[in-house]
């Protein structure tokens, strides 16, 4: 496809595998007003060279405002790059799409998923910010009740906001139920398998996802985490410094790094590769790197600091420096708090290495039962998501 100004010419062919014989060739010289007539055109005349027999009529492209798409193509590029700044301006983007087509159902589900990250980040308030999700996921099934992201949306706040695994699980199978393919749900449907402690299964998801959508820089990072919960550092370290080499500023991976490079005893590296993140994500890993090196007061500064800066948004990451630190009653006190704040961090806390020095506490298990995250209640849970074939 080549464009010059308002014109695009698309050129169209089949060619024999074995001797690279050209079948059928056609050119389509058209004005960009009509880029979805030009696909379907394309594709009955393919249908047709190919001689395929069709159970009804050749599938239409719905109908979308040209400005409308390029819109949204530039408002998801940005909502992946999960920078405070690319956050912000993704959500104006498709605030723009809306206000052109209110019933695009696709830019509900994609402001939806910025709210959610964004919170997940500490960029917006817990309860705003799944409230926000929730009305864009319950507003693309008002639209079209079987949009398959929807599902697996409201299947991402059960899990990180609701604490509801079950309802995760069964809104993750419809999504997968109606389509089975789509790249980003299966990479929210590894989240879920991953907090239901289904290592094996959430990573071969993401690496499914990422031989597909190699650039795909959120799934990068998501497989790093998966890879540390899995105990593989050095696969982690891989995966969070490809996301950082296409988003140098994505925040909270610097810290993950650090953290994996902790796992290594590689405290001095740790601490040099959380010093490059962002402020509110480079304390918590303070924390933890400056008391792996013996350096206490650094590391009470670091932890006094994050407590009077992101206590609502950053209880459960704060627990796990002192559990990290040794401090189980502290630890277990903001652990408290993150369930009162409904942290999304909690989602996570069956796998996380942070908190293996607590986890022989007698106030570990209770706490996890509590929150319907104890070995045996996430073995309860019925869940299967495979790659395709």
């Amino acid at each position: 496809m080549r464009k010059s100004g308002n014109r695009v010419r698309i050129t169209s062919q089949l060619i024999q595998a074995e001797n690279g014989y050209h079948l059928w060739s056609e050119t389509f010289d058209r004005t960009l007003d009509d880029v979805f007539a030009i696909q379907d055109e394309i594709a009955a005349k393919v249908v047709v060279q190919l001689k395929i027999k069709l159970f009804g009529v050749v599938p239409v492209v719905k109908e979308t405002d040209p400005e409308a798409y390029v819109l949204f193509l530039q408002a998801r590029h940005l909502g992946r790059q999960g920078t405070a700044e690319a956050f912000v301006q993704s959500i104006a983007m498709y605030k723009q799409v809306l206000a052109i087509n209110p019933a695009y159902v696709a830019a509900w589900d994609g402001v939806g998923t910025v709210y959610c990250d964004q919170t997940d980040r500490g960029q917006r308030p817990i309860n705003e910010g799944y409230s926000l999700a929730r009305e864009a996921a319950n507003n693309t099934l008002a639209i079209d009740s079987d949009f398959a992201k929807g599902h697996a949306r409201l299947g991402w706040i059960a899990n990180n906001y609701d604490g509801d695994l079950a309802a995760a699980a069964q809104h993750f199978g419809r999504a997968l139920a109606l389509d089975a393919t789509d790249l980003e749900i299966l990479d929210d449907a590894a989240s879920l398998a991953v907090s239901l402690g289904r290592l094996d299964q959430g990573i071969a998801l993401q690496e499914y996802v990422l031989a597909r959508d190699p650039l795909n820089v959120k799934c990068h990072r998501r497989l790093g985490v998966s890879y540390l919960f899995a105990g593989r550092p050095d696969d982690a370290i891989r995966s969070f410094r490809t996301a950082l080499a296409l988003s140098p500023g994505m925040l909270g991976t610097h810290q993950l790094t650090g953290i994996a490079l902790l796992l290594k005893a590689e405290p001095d590296a740790a601490l040099a590769a959380i010093q490059q993140d962002d402020e509110s994500w480079r304390e918590i890993g303070l924390i933890i790197a400056h008391h792996a090196l013996g350096q206490t007061a650094e590391s009470d500064a670091a932890l006094a600091k994050a407590i009077e800066t992101s206590e609502q948004t950053a209880a459960y990451n704060i627990a796990f420096t002192l559990a990290f630190r040794g401090e189980a009653d502290r630890a277990f006190e903001w652990l408290d708090k993150a369930e009162k704040y409904r942290d999304p961090g909690l989602s996570q806390i069956a796998n996380m290495p942070m908190f293996a020095n607590i986890h022989s506490d007698r106030r570990w298990v209770p706490f996890l039962e509590k929150l319907g995250r104890s070995p045996k209640q996430l073995a309860s849970i019925e869940f299967e998501a495979e790659p395709p074939e």
